[in-house]
């Protein structure tokens, strides 16, 4: 117990250090600095709503069209970036392999880590604000809405997790990971609720858990006035199924990376 516990203290250690190198790389110390980790998503969900509000009005199907935007494009662009950043990170950070405490999957978690983060900070602080001018609803249900962002975040861990050792052993994989983006959108229940769709599309789409996770952080945050449908035992079994081919392709991948 007490070399597992020491063992976690220096995994912890060496996660935090990743964090605050990869916070510095990407958006050095002038201006806001990291920040811009949240300040991104918020302006695209901004712009994004501002303009369903003009093309839908205020509302549609019942809910505000501002909130319902904001709430399903801010987990959106987390899962654009996640993905993106997923690509070639082995080879990128190949030169820190020499530290024997430092593992190919601590990478992936910073990033992700880093990225969720980011989407947190910016759905607290656009919710505030869009809050305070009467934009934003009061959640219904935090824990409904925390569950769904958890399954949201554990999908995307999973998929980067096959991502990152594929786009290293493959160019093809790399070019179309920006594409895949796009791909998921109709299956990330990001622009309608399952309610709203046939039946038989809706049973198909149970099978992504991106739709489970929208779906509850939606009826987390608009409570009775959405109709929500989702599958977590569906949605817990495709992320297991993912993580285990990921842990499996990033064994294989980094016996070929090598130490620079």
């Amino acid at each position: 117990m007490g070399r597992f516990t020491q063992a976690l203290r220096v995994q912890v250690k060496v996660i935090k250090a990743l964090m605050i190198r990869e916070l510095v790389t990407r958006f050095g110390r002038e201006n806001i600095g990291f920040l811009w980790i949240m300040a991104e998503p918020l302006m695209f969900a901004s712009m994004v709503g501002l303009a369903w509000s003009i093309l839908k009005g205020p509302q549609n199907h019942g809910v505000g069209v501002i909130p319902f935007v904001v709430s399903g494009y801010i987990p959106l662009t987390f899962m654009r970036h996640s993905f993106a950043q997923s690509a070639k990170i082995f080879v990128a950070n190949s030169a820190l392999l020499y530290h024997r405490q430092i593992k190919v999957l601590d990478f992936i978690f910073v990033r992700v880590s880093l990225e969720a983060i980011g989407a947190m900070m910016a759905y607290l602080f656009g919710g505030t604000v869009l809050l305070f001018f009467g934009y934003f609803p009061v959640p219904a249900d935090v824990g409904m809405l925390i569950l769904g962002w958890a399954i949201y975040v554990g999908f995307v861990l999973s998929v980067c997790l096959v991502l990152a050792p594929l786009s290293e052993v493959s160019e093809v994989v790399e070019k179309i990971i920006p594409v895949s983006v796009y791909l998921a959108i109709p299956f990330s229940g990001v622009f309608n609720m399952a309610a709203w769709l046939p039946v038989t599309l809706r049973d198909y789409l149970m099978w992504s858990p991106f739709v489970t996770g929208m779906e509850l952080m939606r009826a987390g945050l608009f409570g009775d006035a959405v109709l929500p449908y989702y599958d977590i035992p569906k949605a817990l079994t495709v992320t297991f199924a993912c993580l285990v081919a990921g842990l499996v392709l990033c064994r294989r991948v980094r016996r070929m990376v090598a130490v620079s």
